[in-house]
């Protein structure tokens, strides 16, 4: 996945860049036949485009540059923030429940299903301190220019 973006300064090693064009989605929401799905990530506020990114010397502000993200990163890090805990939740619920029997079944169910989701932040907390996990999510930030050149050598 990339996205085009514009360096606006660079503080301490970070690149704060501001992300250029309309992002998110397949880029048909507002095409006849586009389904605007993309509008539900508005309802809390309009998205951030700008942000830090780890940059190193040979940026300047006023760059333009491409974000690359790993193909998959992002589907890999919702499954497991959001999906681990679904999961783990749902099945600590079903669990203590069953150890509760018939008279109390609901509150064990409760207990379990708490447990389940405190399981899953503590996994949630341990992979974000990993090293290999932040490093198969971690962004590329290059120079737009040399893209466009390594493009034109390709063809």
């Amino acid at each position: 996945m990339e996205a085009r973006a514009r360096i606006l300064r660079i503080e301490n090693g970070q690149a704060w860049v501001k992300l250029s064009g309309k992002q998110g989605g397949c880029g048909r929401c507002d095409e006849p036949g586009g389904c605007g799905s993309v509008q539900i990530s508005h309802v809390f506020g309009m998205p951030r485009d700008e942000f830090s990114i780890p940059a190193d010397a040979r940026f300047a502000a006023g760059d333009a540059v491409v974000i690359r993200i790993p193909d998959g990163a992002p589907l890999r890090a919702a499954l497991v923030s959001y999906g681990l805990g679904t999961l783990l939740l749902l099945v600590g619920a079903a669990f203590g429940s069953l150890l509760g029997g018939v008279q109390h079944g609901d509150a064990w169910g409760l207990a379990g299903g708490v447990a389940g989701l405190a399981l899953a932040w503590v996994v949630n907390r341990m992979l974000s301190r990993s090293r290999n996990w932040r490093n198969s999510l971690s962004m590329e930030l290059s120079v737009e220019e040399n893209c466009s050149r390594r493009l034109r050598v390709l063809q």
